[in-house]
């Protein structure tokens, strides 16, 4: 049971209402918000102010959880109807921060995004899986500390009672090691939109942006990777790559050779995460839109050129947030649970 932080005036119901507007909407709106409802001036510095004292509350707490985890092995509580069919999503996000990087001379940051859903699965025919609650988890931290966060969520969903556990994601370069440390999966799938995409990027550079040639392949690669196909498609880009060369020095990441070349090794190392007539088959989801979804309504909250974060700031806001957008009741639960403060 959490308490709120001495010093915060706010009665749990006035905690609940200002936390509730900062994980919406910038600190400035919600303190006109506020302003409205409770008849008084709230700037926006103080809810700024006492939002980050509720939202270190819940990084602490999350924080002692993954610590316990760790060290002693203890898990938090799953449901009490074990999932049919658990799906593990991971993406990152866009947060723009007050520090310029030393290296790259930019200050946007990756913010790493996991949903947890529940799905009804398909009958492999018309049926189309149905994505039932889905949870999230976001972070500011190194894909070390994310990890623990992510298993320790999925552990509070009941992955380890799920009859089905899969995993959708696009070919993000940290996201394989961290499943591969964390879960052992029945299957992990190449969400196909992105997939596609890189068909399409590969056909225009092959045959030129916006050429009848290009659309006729890439459609063409499509329906072959859509039938399981994915050797076919390997070999048909190795093909165009050859045709054109290696990359150059001086190739820009948009350079039909490096994009060709890039390809051909993408769908190479995703082939076993493309079987997508099998996922089909045992009415499995094969898009990542919910992933993609909760990145948005992050991004919604953090991201924007005229917001800058320093991580201790964005870190309490993406926690509130996570509460606030995942769909198990979680938010109200926390809440009635927080006692009122007493000066």
């Amino acid at each position: 049971m959490l308490s709120l932080p001495a010093g915060l005036p706010l009665t749990p119901r006035a905690a609940e209402r200002l936390s509730r507007e900062s994980a919406i909407q910038s600190d400035h709106l919600a303190g006109k918000a506020l302003s409205i409802d409770w008849n008084q001036t709230i700037h926006g510095r103080q809810v700024q102010r006492y939002s980050r004292k509720l939202g270190r509350l819940l990084v602490a707490k999350r924080d002692g959880e993954v610590l316990a985890y760790q060290q002693q092995g203890l898990r938090p509580d799953g449901p009490a109807n074990e999932p049919q069919l658990l799906v593990i999503g991971m993406d990152g996000g866009r947060v723009q921060s007050k520090d310029k990087d030393l290296e790259s001379g930019s200050r946007w940051r990756e913010d790493k995004v996991c949903t947890i859903t529940s799905y009804l699965p398909g009958d492999g025919r018309e049926r189309e899986p149905k994505p039932l609650v889905t949870t999230s988890v976001a972070t500011m931290r190194d894909s070390a500390a994310f990890g623990p966060m992510v298993r320790v969520e999925a552990e509070r969903r009941g992955v380890r009672q799920a009859r089905w556990l899969l995993a959708l994601c696009d070919g993000g370069n940290w996201i394989d090691p961290l499943l591969e440390q964390y879960f052992g999966l029945l299957a992990r799938i190449i969400d196909w939109c992105h997939a596609s995409e890189h068909l399409w990027a590969a056909a225009r550079a092959a045959y030129g942006a916006d050429t009848p040639e290009a659309a006729m392949w890439a459609e063409r690669w499509e329906a072959w990777l859509w039938d399981g196909k994915v050797e076919a498609v390997i070999q048909a880009l190795a093909e165009q790559s050859e045709r054109l060369g290696p990359p150059q020095t001086g190739d820009g990441r948009e350079h039909p050779r490096r994009v060709l070349h890039q390809d051909v090794g993408y769908f190479t190392k995703h082939k076993d995460h493309m079987r997508y007539p099998e996922y089909r088959a045992r009415g499995w989801p094969i898009g990542s839109g919910v992933t993609e979804a909760a990145v948005k309504q992050f991004n919604k909250r953090v991201k924007g050129t005229e917001q800058f974060w320093r991580e201790e700031g964005v870190e309490p806001i993406l926690m509130l947030r996570a509460l606030w957008i995942s769909q198990d009741d979680r938010w109200t639960r926390h809440w009635a649970n927080c006692p009122a403060y007493v000066n």
